[in-house]
């Protein structure tokens, strides 16, 4: 009998957890350090574990900004960006975000809220199947059944949102699992036959492309973000140096080569630069490194690189051969592939001529406007940025003409220093993206680079960035509308101008005071300068309201349905 109660004494004494807690427990020791949450009914029990919790939350004034935050997190930390968000219309808000990270290859793991399992399925309140909603725009997501799993279910999440291809990974919880007491189950290791990414090239493939390489005339690097995921970007500048192949840079991989090397050619794309959208033109090899070969990077199919052997070098095999025909296929990461490349010593092409070529169209052919100071050209206030930053700043971006025009006058000399919406196209992302990127660098001079249009989806995180004093120098771009919208309307719609004018527009200095955040209205160029001068190193956030060319449009520009070679509003 004693033995028995001393037995039932020990047994009471156990240590018990609830599911909110292992929770948490694992994010610790995936070494988050913020996350991004907003909270609600289903996830309460979860923020009551929170409110002794020494991660730093941010709570976002829309759950939409929450997971953009998250986005710029991760692009500039290379961790995964956590969210926590609620049932139903807390964890639809998130959709866009999932949407817009799983299209850019940013990793993400994400907590929505669920009512609690036994209820699941009845249409109860705030009941939605962010499963089922999700699952075309996750890399993986899954529900938890049972508390004992959690911590094997969270490893894993990071596990897959981190290798491989980046991507964001969803873990929807039920309300009762996150309440529920147990005992702290065995730590068990990730067990995930299914998932084995290919890190390490094939070797023949390797040789096969150095091989390519050694008998090419007009060799081309195309770099995407891949090399910045990898962290490729100094053995990318061996190989390049190495084998003097010239570079242009898809919109995502900027910075992952050197704006001001010599052997960097610039943007590629719809509103590329004509050298590097006639470096694939006209090249007899393209090796393409961490880019999926889209639609606004290649124009008409048909048209595109018609007299290259085509390599390319990605990690998800499901990329390569996806939409351009691909002759050397590289399955594997940038860093070890590049890695194998240096180990080759191949001989470098005889390509002397065509970087000569390539040099004549860069000095022939540039980025062009023609600057006045009053209307205020947005081209000047980009390079004006550029130079007060000294090409050192964490650029984030929203979507449209300002994103072109960021990405043609920026010189981006270093990696993982841009931030923008790709493959979606998200309008508010940069606002909340830029809170993101800041945190994730708590040092370094961040400029968020906005057009009206996008700025007023997210303006109210601007609370965030007072209340956590965040020195974000946020940029509008005011261009009184849709900016380019209004630019297809003007050129491929007869100037039918359908609701892309914006008349009425709030203050934005006023409305930057209403937060406590300085604001400045510029008009220009001499008070821009002046101003710049002024706020760019100070510690505070700003807002500047450049008041920029209402008609100005983004030049070059390739078609719809035209070639790479077929660029209109190129300086001849």
């Amino acid at each position: 009998m004693l033995q028995e109660a001393a037995f039932t004494k020990v047994k009471a004494e156990k240590k018990t957890v609830t599911g909110a807690d292992l929770l948490l427990e694992a994010l610790k020791k995936e070494e988050v350090e913020v996350i991004f949450g907003y909270p609600g009914g289903a996830v309460l029990p979860i923020y009551d574990k929170i409110y002794d919790c020494d991660i730093l939350h941010v709570l976002p004034r829309h759950e939409q900004g929450g997971i953009h935050a998250a986005e710029g997190y991760a692009r500039i930390s290379g961790k995964a960006g956590v969210v926590i968000a609620t049932s139903g219309p807390g964890a639809t808000n998130i959709v866009t975000g999932l949407a817009d990270a799983m299209m850019d290859s940013l990793p993400l793991v994400v907590f929505t809220g669920q009512v609690a399992t036994g209820v699941i399925g009845t249409d109860a309140f705030q009941e939605a199947d962010i499963l089922g909603i999700t699952t075309p725009i996750t890399k993986y997501n899954l529900q938890v059944r049972n508390i004992e799993d959690i911590p094997r279910l969270i490893k894993e999440a990071f596990h897959i949102a981190t290798t491989g291809r980046p991507g964001p990974v969803l873990i929807d919880f039920p309300k009762d699992i996150a309440s529920g007491m147990i005992e702290p189950p065995v730590e068990e290791e990730i067990s995930l036959p299914g998932y084995q990414p290919t890190i390490e090239p094939n070797y023949l493939q390797i040789r096969k492309l150095t091989e390519a390489v050694s008998s090419a005339k007009r060799p081309v690097i195309l770099a995407g973000a891949g090399i910045l995921f990898s962290k490729a970007s100094e053995l990318l500048r061996e190989y390049v140096e190495q084998q003097q192949i010239p570079v242009v840079h898809t919109l995502l991989g900027l910075g992952g080569f050197p704006a001001d090397h010599p052997l960097f050619f610039g943007l590629a794309g719809m509103h590329g630069c004509y050298t590097a959208n006639m470096a694939l033109s006209e090249c007899d090899l393209l090796i393409n490194i961490g880019a999926r070969f889209d639609d606004r990077l290649t124009g008409n199919l048909k048209h595109f690189a018609p007299k290259a052997t085509v390599a390319h070098i990605d990690i998800d095999p499901a990329e390569i051969g996806k939409n351009v025909p691909t002759e050397i296929p590289v399955v594997g990461d940038a860093k070890v592939a590049l890695s194998m490349l240096v180990k080759q010593e191949g001989k470098p092409p005889e390509n002397s001529e065509w970087i000569q070529t390539l040099e004549s169209w860069q000095k022939e052919n540039p980025y062009w406007y023609e600057n006045s100071n009053a209307p205020l050209k947005p081209q000047r206030v980009t390079e004006m940025l550029f130079e007060e930053t000294n090409g050192e700043g964490i650029v984030v971006t929203d979507v449209g003409q300002h994103q072109m025009w960021a990405a043609q006058y920026y010189q981006f000399k270093n990696p993982d220093r841009w931030v923008t919406s790709g493959g979606l196209g998200t309008m508010g992302f940069g606002l909340p993206a830029a809170i993101g990127a800041q945190l994730a660098d708590r040092s370094a001079t961040v400029v968020a680079i906005l057009g009206d249009a996008g700025f007023q989806m997210s303006t109210q995180e601007l609370a965030v960035i007072r209340e956590m004093n965040l020195p974000i120098k946020i940029a509008i771009y005011n261009n009184r509308s849709l900016g380019m919208v209004r630019q297809w309307q003007e050129i491929f719609y007869q100037e039918r101008y359908s609701h892309s004018k914006i008349p009425s527009q709030p203050s934005f200095v006023k409305l930057a005071d209403a937060y406590g955040i300085k604001g400045y209205e510029i008009t220009s160029e001499q008070e821009a300068e002046t101003i710049l001068k002024e706020v760019m190193n100070n510690n505070e956030p700003v807002l500047l309201d450049f008041r920029v060319a209402e008609g100005e449009n983004v030049y070059p520009m390739i078609a719809p349905g035209k070639g790479l070679h077929e660029m209109v509003g190129v300086k001849k």
